[in-house]
């Protein structure tokens, strides 16, 4: 059997802050960085390859800051969803609405405050960038529900964590083509692979309450289904590279990423849920590798 984690926990700085403040804090999800990590990377990579990393940095600010703010936002969102769901998983069990300890009025407003705060942020983009950020308001409004719908909820959260790829490029003035295009398809296929081997603390709870997940589609499959999303992307990062700077050795930049995610996919540990959780916070070192090798790229050319 699996060994759960809890969802939420009194970490960092969680721990010091008001009793009274901290069911808001956990339920922004603020005790677990690797969250707002994974939306902000795939933004920095489309800065990144579009050139614009040394001209637009405080666009990377600008972009942290929304990444916290509305990753916040969507988990509230989708907690004031799953709150049935919620109290039927051990993981999610605790979670501050599922537990009674925030009030579905309370979460709203909470939620507003977030999006105000993401709302900031939006206005500091060109206005072009500013509308391809707000095209994705309906699927993270629909990704709540992607999991009673489909076995690839996965694949819908890797078009959202993956949208502010083509923030990113658009904001630095990057033109639409295939380089943009093929960088998103690599990030939706990274998130899937990585949110594969999250959903694998869930697994068993998932399959007694209905819960659909791209683990439980894979089935014993899991690690050469992970390993197969890693190589996609990698194939697709490459194309997109290439697209950008035609040299083989442009190619080598991924080569660190590369043998990190050998190194998950190897080594998971397809029956400890702590393993997994630790297998999937280090792609806050892949998303940085995977950065430098579009720094290296973007701005040799």
């Amino acid at each position: 059997m699996i060994r759960h984690t809890p969802d939420t926990q009194h970490l960092g700085l969680v721990a010091f802050l008001p009793p009274s403040a901290r069911p808001f804090a956990l339920l922004a999800r603020f005790d677990r960085p690797i969250g707002w990590w994974l939306l902000f990377w795939p933004c920095t990579f489309g800065i990144a390859l579009g050139g614009g990393l040394r001209d637009h940095w405080d666009l990377l600010i600008w972009m942290l800051v929304g990444a916290i703010a509305m990753r916040g936002a969507g988990c509230v969102w989708n907690d004031m969803v799953d709150r049935d769901l919620d109290r039927q998983v051990a993981r999610t069990a605790s979670r501050p609405i599922a537990s009674g300890l925030v009030s579905m009025r309370a979460a709203a407003i909470w939620a507003g405050l977030l999006c105000l705060i993401g709302l900031v942020v939006l206005l500091q983009f060109p206005w072009n960038a500013q509308l391809v950020a707000l095209a994705s308001v309906l699927l993270v409004a629909a990704y709540p529900f992607m999991k009673r719908i489909t076995w690839w909820p996965q694949a819908w959260l890797g078009m959202v964590y993956s949208w502010g790829a083509l923030v990113g490029w658009v904001a630095v003035g990057g033109p639409a083509g295939l380089p943009i295009a093929l960088l998103y398809m690599g990030c939706i296929l990274w998130t899937i692979g990585y949110d594969t081997i999250y959903a694998l603390q869930d697994i068993e709870d998932d399959a007694l309450v209905g819960v659909k997940s791209s683990a439980r589609a894979m089935g014993r499959h899991v690690r050469g289904g992970v390993a197969l999303c890693y190589a996609a992307a990698l194939a697709l990062w490459g194309a997109a590279i290439w697209q950008v700077r035609p040299d083989p050795v442009a190619l080598l930049a991924l080569l660190p990423v590369t043998l990190h995610f050998i190194g998950q996919v190897t080594t998971l540990d397809l029956n400890q849920g702590a393993d997994a959780l630790a297998k999937f916070r280090s792609n806050r070192f892949a998303g940085f590798l995977i950065l430098a090798a579009m720094a290296v790229v973007g701005t040799a050319t």
